[in-house]
Order: C-alpha cells, then sequence, then structure tokens
C-alpha cells in the first residue's frame, strides 16, 4: 500500500518545497518530507534472538552439544520469520554443537567416555567414594554397615575403616539395578580378595568384604565400577594394611604362596555331593584334579632358588607333598563309595595346613593358620587348606 504525502499546500506537480515562515508571519503550517526511516519518525532496531544466545552458550561449553543444534537450527528459523538479530551466534552455535557432537560420538566409540570418567572420578571431592583407588585406606563418618557416599583417605598406618583391595568395573550401559549390584558384587568381591591378600593366614577372622556400588545418580554420570573393601565385622576401626600382594612380598614370598595357591584353588572345587552318596564319580573326579594340582605345587617348589634357611622346610614339605599327592590318587582310584570316602579321608589328613608352618617361619610369612581351619571335617573354602 502506498503511503500519502505529508500534509502542506498542493499544487498540480505534487509537493510544494518545504515552507518556513518566518517568526511571525502568516502562513500554513511548517510541514518536513520523508525522513530516513518514513515517515513515522526513526524505528527501533531490531530485537536479538534469545534461543539464538543460548545457541551460542551450549555451543561454547560444549556441554550439550545436541541440545545447542538443536537451538540453534530454532533459531535460525525464528530469526527469518520474525526479522530479529543473532543469526551469526546461532550459526555459531549450530557449528560449535555440531563440532562438540562428533568429538562425543568419537568418544563414545573409541572409549574416550571412560577416560573422561576418570577425570570426574580424579576431579571429585576427596571425601567422595567415587574418589576411592585400590590401595586407600579411609574413614566414613557411618562406618561401613550404612549407606554413605562419604570417605576420606588416610594413611594405612592410622586407624581407619576400610582398605579398598578392587574396582570392578560394572559390565553393560544401562543401571542394572539394585539387587543385580548385589549379587555381581558379592561374587567378585569374594574372587579378587585373594589377589590383594595373597597370604590368607595374615587376614585376621574378625575382617570381612564390604563393597560400594554405584548408585543410579552416579551411574548416569558414569560411575561404572564397584569399590570392593575390608572392614571389621564389629564395625570398629584397625590400623595397619592388610595388602600381602607383590607390592609387599618379596620374590621368595611371592613363589611360596602362588605354587600354594595352584593346590587351594583345587580343593576349593570341591563337589557339593551329600555324604554318603552312592555316586561318587564327581568326586572321584575332583580327586584326580587334587592330585595333579599337588604334583604342580611340587613342581613349582622344586624350580624356584630358596635362601639358605628355608631350602631344609621347603625339601620336607616336598615330601609331605608326595605322600598327599599319593592319597589323592588313591582316592580317585577308588570306585566303591563306602571305600572312597575312606580314601578321601585319609587325603585331607595327609594334605594338614600345619606342614607347612616352618617353610613359612623361614619365609617371614604368618604361621598360625586361620581359626576356621580347625573346624573343617571335609571340605574346606578356598585358601582354607593351604599348605
Amino acid at each position: 500500500m502506498s503511503i500519502p504525502p505529508p500534509a502542506g499546500p498542493q499544487s498540480e506537480g505534487g509537493a510544494q518545497p518545504p515552507y518556513f515562515p518566518h517568526q511571525g508571519a502568516p502562513g500554513p503550517a511548517p510541514y518536513f518530507p520523508y525522513g530516513l526511516y518514513g515517515p513515522y519518525g526513526p524505528r527501533p532496531p531490531a530485537a536479538v534472538n534469545g534461543v539464538a544466545i543460548a545457541a551460542l552458550v551450549f555451543g561454547v561449553l560444549c556441554f550439550l552439544p545436541a541440545v545447542g543444534l538443536v537451538l540453534g537450527l530454532i533459531a535460525l528459523s525464528q530469526i527469518k520469520r520474525r526479522g530479529e538479530r543473532g543469526k551469526g551466534m546461532a550459526v555459531a552455535g549450530v557449528t560449535l554443537s555440531s563440532l562438540g557432537l562428533a568429538l562425543w560420538t568419537a568418544a563414545l566409540v573409541t572409549g574416550g567416555a571412560s577416560a573422561f570418567w576418570e577425570g570426574f572420578r580424579n576431579g571429585a571431592r576427596s571425601d567422595s567414594v567415587l574418589s576411592l583407588r585400590t590401595g586407600d585406606c579411609f574413614t566414613s563418618p557411618g562406618g561401613l554397615e550404612g549407606w554413605t557416599t562419604e570417605a576420606l583417605t588416610v594413611d594405612c598406618a592410622d586407624e581407619h575403616d576400610g582398605e579398598v583391595f578392587a574396582l570392578v568395573a560394572v559390565p553393560g550401559s544401562d543401571f542394572p539395578g539394585d539387587d543385580s549390584l548385589v549379587e555381581l558384587s558379592e561374587d567378585r568381591c569374594y574372587e579378587r580378595r585373594s589377589a590383594y591378600v595373597m597370604d590368607g593366614w595374615s587376614l585376621p577372622e574378625e575382617i570381612g568384604v564390604y563393597y560400594f556400588a554405584p548408585s543410579e545418580q552416579s551411574w548416569s554420570l558414569g560411575d561404572r565400577s564397584v569399590a570392593c573393601v575390608l572392614g571389621r565385622e564389629d564395625g570398629s576401626r584397625f590400623s595397619g594394611s592388610l595388602r600381602k600382594d607383590a607390592t609387599t612380598l618379596d620374590v621368595h614370598q611371592l613363589a611360596y604362596l602362588e605354587a600354594a595357591e595352584v593346590l587351594n584353588a583345587a580343593l576349593d572345587e570341591v563337589p557339593a555331593s551329600d555324604y554318603p552318596d552312592d555316586d561318587v564319580s564327581d568326586d572321584r573326579e575332583w580327586a584326580g584334579q587334587v592330585e595333579e594340582a599337588v604334583t604342580e605345587q611340587v613342581r613349582l617348589l622344586r624350580a624356584h632358588t630358596w635362601p639358605e634357611k628355608a631350602r631344609e622346610p621347603v625339601d620336607e614339605l616336598i615330601a609331605d607333598l608326595g605322600e598327599a599327592r599319593a592319597a589323592w590318587g588313591r582316592a580317585a582310584g577308588t570306585a566303591a563309595p563306602d571305600s572312597y570316602w575312606i580314601r578321601e579321608e585319609e587325603a585331607w589328613d595327609a594334605t594338614d595346613p600345619s606342614l607347612s608352618i616352618t617353610v613359612r617361619e623361614a619365609l617371614g610369612l604368618a604361621t598360625s593358620p586361620p581359626a576356621y581351619d580347625e573346624e573343617i571335617e571335609r571340605a574346606p573354602e578356598a585358601g582354607e587348606m593351604e599348605v
């Protein structure tokens, strides 16, 4: 639509030139021609699009790149429709967010996300359970019995509530639920204990296994590990590290414990059959595996060069293990159930943990068998019949 000319004297030739009467002179009221912005005066500049600002912020921070990208596209559409300013910010937001999204995708594909979580853990508060690492000793306001997120690392020589002996990775991308985490934590933490405390005899009987599992909230941030912890079952604090592995043991102690673990692992696989049992085929097969384990333990003991003070005790132990190997071999070759159980009992007697005390003393290892060894009648748990 056309805009009418301003009010003022008109002629056939169109609008008259401006007329400025002298002060006090009669004449028509003055008028002015169109200015730069039209007949209604200057128009204010267009507003900056707020969505474009948000897109730029998300793009610069690279926090949620997908959100920044979407906001940038929305801003460009609004700017075109409304005639607002901020197109440059919207374009910058789209560009930066696209780059950030590409980097996030590459991180997920190459495993960089796990490195990000490690950085997050390293930057966590020093009093958070997320900051715990294997070998850390710590105190916690509520001890180990209640739910807590606080754990202040301390020197293991000082009194503390717990000692971290393993970090177990939780598989999968979806939160598995509390029940699944409890089952996983109990299984994996008990499995990892012997790697941290290789000398089972050195572990006080009042020490139990605890764990810190991811919560649904920490899982959403990338927490994917269970912290396995050793602590006193009565809830009291203790001092001194329980660690007995390659970082604290000498080569001779390690050689002995690694050889002993071969037999311990075989003894741990005892069949869960009722006694007495008419079918002892599984038991006989297991007895044969124990015989092989004793043979391997003897080989490892002979292969190592022992310090002078341990040579004679090791030779005596090797001779005793030879008798135990023969006893397990007789059990494996006995088919009649009644006779088998007699042979197995003889094999257990030959595998006496006290046979290793002199070797342990010579090597500087613990010399008191765990109290539960004395209560074993037939099938010990892992590590309880170490020789």
